[in-house]
């Protein structure tokens, strides 16, 4: 009960820590923005006037941001007698607003309206860092020392890679395998569903090389868009009919999924047949897939196509994961959420798999073991992104409360 009206003592200071994380653009830089370098201050700047042992910044070398490096932060809380480090890992970059015309406010100015707080970052990941900070400055504003070490980890570029993030800081020497992860990235709208399993990743970018010309001459041109289309629409059918067992295991998606997304400039006017031309899928792959042979196959689509239509078609991988094994779902650091949440809700939680991309899935292929939790209405990426503020009030007192227990 502590905990509980301490956390409500905090309310409006949780609901700013969330407006100031949103007011602050830290668009990942390989999506166009200015990384995760104002809004790391602000957190080290907030945290120091807290009770941590040790805060350290790992900066790792980067030169798409002009101040050449992104940050990652790690703080530790020491326990009575401890066993191992139970961390919790968020990420600081977002990713681009996309369409402004499709937001009803500035994605970077935080509004608060029918009890939801809206802008960029507010879901993904916002919410969880501000959470785990508060449910941390919770149980040592009462003084209670758990008996393993606490740590929370803010890492940058969870949203293109994680090489300048999670997967630098494991370099690190940072983190043991005796330690416990947990990584709160995803979740339901009543924070029942804990994640243990993650899906493979594929990025393709499809660079189509043909002949540029004028739009009234097309004999002497080959164009790379024409052919890029007609490509790419085999591509999805192929994928989708080869590729289409189900998982019940990825309960909200329980399939493979082929997903063609960006598409970047190729020419300025419409009177122009484009020479090059540039687009993006991203698969989300069940684990009993073969990467090599997926490859494989759009490499064999790819040559029709080159056949067809005269032209080169480059296929690059920009991310490219295979699915690890899953975190085992009577792992204690299961357990011990799956309590918390019976005391606390009373919701018999239970696990599944996602279509993946989180920072645990990245610990897993360390074979360390790793949980995704949360609570929230999967508004990430889309425009309008919001936290309902009942679910990051309670979920700030879940993770104080399975702090103060670890």
């Amino acid at each position: 009960m502590d905990i509980i009206n301490h956390v409500e003592n905090l309310k409006e200071d949780i609901i700013e820590g969330l407006k100031k994380f949103i007011s602050i653009n830290s668009v990942n830089p390989r999506g166009g923005g200015p990384g995760e370098k104002e809004v790391a201050e602000y957190l080290e700047s907030y945290m120091k006037t807290m009770k941590f042992d040790e805060i350290k910044r790992y900066d790792a070398p980067d030169d798409a941001v002009k101040y050449g490096f992104r940050p990652n932060i790690i703080a530790l809380y020491k326990g009575k007698n401890p066993k191992r480090t139970i961390w919790f890992i968020t990420h600081m970059d977002k990713v681009p607003a996309g369409d402004l015309s499709l937001w009803e406010t500035d994605p970077f100015t935080p509004v608060v309206k029918d009890g939801k707080i809206f802008g960029r970052g507010a879901e993904d990941n916002g919410s969880s860092l501000i959470a785990t900070l508060f449910g941390l400055k919770t149980i040592m504003d009462l003084n209670i020392r758990p008996e393993n070490n606490i740590g929370l980890v803010f890492v940058s570029d969870e949203e293109t890679g994680s090489d300048y993030g999670i997967k630098y800081l494991l370099k690190q020497g940072i983190f043991n395998e005796n330690d416990w992860y947990y990584v709160p990235d995803s979740g339901n709208d009543e924070g029942s569903f804990i994640e243990i399993a993650e899906k493979s990743i594929l990025w393709l970018k499809i660079i189509t090389e043909g002949k540029q010309a004028h739009a009234a001459t097309p004999n002497v041109a080959r164009n790379a868009h024409r052919a890029a289309i007609y490509f790419a629409k085999e591509l999805d059918e192929f994928l989708h009919e080869k590729y289409k067992a189900i998982d019940k295991m990825f309960g909200r998606v329980p399939i493979s999924t082929f997903e063609p997304t960006k598409k970047e400039y190729n020419v300025d006017n419409i009177n122009t047949i484009p020479g090059t031309d540039i687009l993006y899928f991203d698969c989300r792959i069940l684990p009993q897939y073969d990467l090599s042979e997926i490859l494989d196959d759009i490499n064999k689509i790819k040559e029709k196509y080159e056949i067809k239509f005269d032209v080169k078609i480059n296929i690059e991988t920009p991310q490219i994961e295979k699915a690890p094994a899953p975190t085992p779902p009577d792992h204690p650091m299961v357990i011990k959420l799956k309590e918390s949440l019976k005391e606390l809700r009373n919701i018999d939680a239970f696990v599944g798999g996602i279509g993946g991309g989180t920072c645990a899935a990245i610990l897993r292929h360390e074979n360390l073991p790793a949980v995704v939790w949360g609570t929230m209405d999967h508004t990430a990426h889309q425009p309008n992104e919001y936290i309902k503020i009942a679910h990051l009030i309670s979920d700030t007192k879940v993770y104080a409360h399975l702090m103060r227990n670890l």
